[in-house]
């Protein structure tokens, strides 16, 4: 058993694509043409870290309700969780690219750990050795 899909509400499909997959490198599995329960048209949008792991539904927000969530899914907490291999060259990277950092790195027992904003604005923790 494993978790193999999380729901992450976006603005829009694209530009979370490219956040995504530019500037964190994860893998775009699927971008189908869909339809909601209603009948509107909407995508099945699956984008997952190199080499497969859980992967995040991209969901365009739809309604008042959806569009409060983009950006704050976790009542502002850390929701999400980056592990990687290099910490440093990662953190770099993400920098360079852009990438806004609410907390600067720091060394605790488990690593390295680095609070970040995804495009949205939901925070996730980078963390590595």
């Amino acid at each position: 058993m494993h978790i193999d899909l999380v729901t992450l509400i976006v603005d829009e499909y694209d530009p979370a694509i490219a956040f995504f997959t530019t500037v964190l490198g994860f893998e775009l599995t699927e971008d189908s043409p869909s339809l909601t329960t209603d009948g509107r048209p909407k995508r099945w949008v699956v984008v997952r870290p190199p080499g497969g792991g859980t992967g995040l539904l991209l969901a365009r927000a739809d309604g008042e309700r959806q569009s409060g969530a983009v950006g704050d899914q976790t009542a502002g907490r850390v929701g999400f969780f980056l592990n990687v291999d290099d910490f440093d060259a990662t953190h770099q990277r993400m920098v360079e690219a852009g990438v806004t950092f609410v907390r600067e790195p720091r060394t605790e027992s488990y690593g390295r750990v680095a609070v970040f904003l995804d495009s949205a604005g939901n925070r996730w923790d980078l963390l590595g050795k």
